[in-house]
Parts: structure tokens; C-alpha cells; sequence
């Protein structure tokens, strides 16, 4: 797939179908785009769990955070990246150790690497990549399902 642009009709399906969003690189500083991200998507009634080994076993936003994706307990439909694009195939590695595997693999604004992108739709994952969840949300007027 290319991703320099993507219909609506993919990014509503994403935001409709999923439920249980994995944040990569959260942080608990209020004034970082991924503090307030994870507060928009749980406003919009998404299970968000956080992921930074800087803060695991602290909760943000009320949420506990874990070291890594594979020590999350549950399954999780999308992973969204807040990490720099060099760090994207490594996140890519992760999430292909999964079990089930994710649905979706979401690069936030500036997070692309085209190479670890076909390696996570090679695998039949569903991937965005440098645009925000929020914004795609408030763009296209989704209500929470």
C-alpha cells in the first residue's frame, strides 16, 4: 500500500473496528502529545493501555503502563507509535511476536519507515502512518462506537 495518502473509508473503518489500543512510548508529562492522544481516545471510549519501560508499573491517566508489548495480558486490536520513524522496524519486531497479532500498526505524525510498514502488512496487519488518531477522529467526525 502506499501511504502518502489514505481514504476515509480505511481510517473510519480502523477507528470503528478497534477497541483496545496499545500506546508505544506514552508518557506521563501532560504537555507531550502522547498524554494528551491517550486522553482523547479514552474520552472516546477506547481501552488504552500504555507502553514505556521508563514508567512501567505507574499508571497514566489511570491506566497501568507496561515495559513492553509483550507484557501486556490481553489482546490488542491497534499499536499506536509515538516513537522516532528509526525506531519503527524494532517496534515492527514486537508486534510481529504478538499473539494474536494486532489488526493495525499506526505511526503518529512524523513516525514513517516505508520498509517496516511492508513487513507489517506482509503479515496482514492494517498500517497509518504520520498522522494522529485524534485528528483523523475530529477530520472525519466519528462518533465512539
Amino acid at each position: 500500500m502506499k501511504h502518502d495518502h489514505y481514504s476515509s473509508a480505511y481510517i473510519c473503518e480502523i477507528l470503528r473496528t478497534v477497541h483496545t489500543i496499545a500506546v508505544v512510548g506514552a508518557s506521563a508529562n501532560v504537555s507531550r502529545p502522547s498524554y494528551g492522544v491517550m486522553g482523547f481516545l479514552l474520552g472516546k471510549g477506547y481501552h488504552v493501555i500504555p507502553v514505556n519501560p521508563g514508567h512501567a508499573g505507574k499508571q497514566i491517566l489511570g491506566q497501568t503502563v507496561y515495559a513492553h508489548l509483550a507484557d501486556i495480558p490481553e489482546a490488542i486490536d491497534m499499536v499506536d507509535v509515538f516513537r522516532p520513524a528509526s525506531q519503527l522496524h524494532a517496534v515492527v519486531d514486537e508486534v510481529l511476536a504478538l499473539r494474536p497479532l494486532p489488526a493495525v500498526l499506526w505511526g503518529q505524525f512524523a513516525v514513517r519507515d516505508d520498509a517496516a510498514a511492508a513487513r507489517a502488512e506482509a503479515a496482514g496487519l492494517r498500517v497509518v502512518m504520520d498522522r494522529c488518531p485524534s485528528t483523523e477522529f475530529a477530520q472525519l467526525t466519528l462518533r465512539a462506537s
